[in-house]
């Protein structure tokens, strides 16, 4: 018997004991790693028991040709896999690697891209909707939904520079010390077009979803929905906040919840009393930022943030 977490975690890894005789079983899993975040095949293992059976009788070298082929025949764009051989339990099994692609989306070239465009969720790969459909679609043309102009708004140099003196004045009350505070540069309306915050359409400015996200948010569903539970179920509320506005007021609100309902105890050195929150407050912060940051925008839905209380 081997264990998943030998070659990593099972959203990484697909087991097969053979090539199905239905190519298309085989291949969705490429497909979905090189939409995703990459991951590897591990042929010659059966994926419900784990156990090793290797590729028998097979000629490795022979079968890892037929599955490039294989591969680089049925997929479009061209998807290169990586072959090794390894060997477990004294039995021959191959690795079938495959990096993220920088072209997406990929599919089989026998069904077309709306049918047979494959993600990775958890263990398993799954048809791509439409909406995530256009996120590989850009992620392959190198543009990210924040940078893209929005259509039909008009670029406000007054709102432009009270958010370069906003998040210059977040990036100042962070610092610990003077030197750091000395150390934060000027924020500009150059530097917001670097950030993807404003573009150009000509000679002309012009306000990205990312700056409208930052300022206005009229977006419906850019908001932070928080809830607290009693006990392990559902069922019955104890306290429920939705934020909306710019997200980085979002954040911090966000923030501000889960400090409100989480424990805090004391630490005593000598004459000295430090207070001290159960769970680590760095790391809430950080985990609500990224998942404010890494969400897609394109989704009809809101971001939740819900934690139980036991008693």
């Amino acid at each position: 018997m081997v264990d998943k977490d030998y070659f990593g975690e099972s959203k990484v890894v697909e087991f097969k004991r053979e090539i199905p005789k239905k190519h298309e079983k085989f291949l969705k899993d490429i497909i979905a790693f090189s939409n995703c975040s990459g991951g590897k095949v591990i042929l010659g293992i059966e994926d419900i028991t784990n156990t090793v059976y290797g590729i028998e009788e097979e000629n490795p070298f022979k079968l890892s040709d037929d599955i490039s082929n294989m591969v680089s025949d049925a997929c479009i764009p061209q998807i290169e896999p990586d072959i090794s051989m390894k060997t477990i339990e004294d039995k021959t099994v191959l690795v079938i690697d495959i990096v993220p692609g920088k072209f997406r989306p990929y599919f089989l070239k026998s069904k077309g891209k709306e049918t047979s465009t494959y993600i990775r969720i958890n263990g398993t790969s799954r048809p791509a909707d439409q909406r995530k459909l256009h996120e590989l679609e850009l992620e392959g043309q190198k543009v990210s939904y924040d940078s893209l102009q929005d259509i039909g708004q008009e670029y406000n140099e007054e709102k432009a520079l009270r958010l370069c003196r906003t998040m210059e004045q977040i990036a100042i009350e962070s610092c610990r010390t003077e030197e750091e505070k000395e150390s934060i540069k000027k924020m500009t309306i150059e530097k917001l077009e670097d950030f993807g915050l404003l573009c150009r359409v000509g000679r002309d400015l012009y306000p990205t979803h990312a700056f409208m996200l930052m300022t206005d948010n009229r977006f419906k569903y850019a908001k932070i929905q928080c809830a607290l539970f009693k006990g392990i179920t559902r069922d019955i509320f104890i306290d429920k906040r939705e934020f909306d506005g710019p997200i980085y007021t979002q954040i911090e609100a966000a923030y501000q919840f889960v400090l409100k309902h989480i424990n805090l105890g004391a630490e005593i050195e000598g004459v000295l009393r430090r207070d001290i929150f159960e769970l680590p407050i760095h790391a809430i912060r950080e985990m609500i930022a990224n998942a404010v940051a890494h969400r897609s925008y394109l989704d009809d839905s809101t971001f939740k943030f819900l934690f139980m209380m036991i008693e």
